[in-house]
């Protein structure tokens, strides 16, 4: 069976508190997008995971691959089979996409489809935040406005179906702990829950990305990127989540390799 994982971008980030247990709380809007991985499941005569991965290169073992710790989740649980997969890895990595949170989702919606489970959505992401803390999103997979440390997830009257996304990514991998260090937790300057009553002209000068300011003085590269989707006419500009992916939204589709010849870029639509 095979399933296409697809990326988040933030709409706005802000990290509003460091708790005790060590993590942040935060306030992001994650709206989905149609950039996607490949993911491929069929049953195995063993009763263990086998996953080959294609494309970009993902460090270390694959026992430790977030599909492989799903798989582990579900057949502690409820004693499923064994698999083999296959991954083939489109989304960038280290870039504030979700492509990790995202596959290790599909691959618990995808057993639970396969082994006929029938695990509640609520159950899904429960198992989800037991991955990673932008996994639950990724179960319904549609706008939300997230808090705590991503898991807690409400829903909002909101899309940009419609619009494209052209997303750059300047191969820069941010360590998601060395970003935090540099964020000083303050309450949220602009409420996202209201975001579908503020005029996408003013989201330029009231929505932000609380990582960006941090990150660029380290990678300037990033606000050249961002600068340059706004040259090129984006409607928004920012970068997604910890970084370094950059998108512009536009209102067509809006092809920037020629402008972008030494990085990733790639213009999608919303979900």
């Amino acid at each position: 069976m095979l399933v296409f994982p697809n990326a988040k971008i933030n709409l706005g980030l802000y990290v509003t508190e460091k708790r005790t247990d060590g993590f942040h709380n935060i306030e992001s809007i994650f709206l989905p997008v149609a950039l996607c991985d490949a993911l491929d499941v069929v049953l195995s005569n063993n009763n263990n995971f086998q996953m080959e991965i294609l494309g970009a290169t993902i460090e270390g073992n694959v026992e430790d691959n977030i599909c492989a710790k799903a798989w582990r989740l579900l057949h502690r649980e409820y004693n499923i089979a064994g698999i083999r997969s296959e991954l083939l890895k489109n989304i960038p990595m280290g870039a504030g996409l979700g492509g990790g949170s995202s596959d290790g989702a599909f691959m618990l919606k995808l057993l639970d489809e396969i082994f006929n489970l029938k695990l509640s959505t609520k159950k899904l992401e429960e198992h989800a935040a037991e991955l990673g803390s932008d996994c639950p999103f990724f179960i319904e997979n549609k706008p939300k406005f997230v808090s705590g440390r991503g898991e807690f997830l409400a829903d909002i009257d909101f899309s940009l179906k419609g619009y494209f996304a052209t997303i750059v990514h300047p191969a820069i991998h941010v360590s998601t702990p060395k970003a935090y260090s540099l964020i000083k937790p303050e309450p949220a300057t602009t409420n996202l829950r209201d975001i579908a009553s503020i005029p996408m002209n003013e989201w330029k000068d009231r929505i932000m990305n609380q990582f960006e300011k941090p990150i660029s003085e380290v990678h300037p590269q990033i606000l050249e990127i961002k600068q340059e989707l706004y040259n090129q006419g984006a409607l928004y500009a920012s970068m997604s989540g910890s970084g370094s992916a950059v998108f512009g939204i536009f209102k067509e589709k809006k092809d920037l390799k020629a402008v972008f010849p030494n990085y990733f870029s790639r213009s999608v639509a919303f979900l």
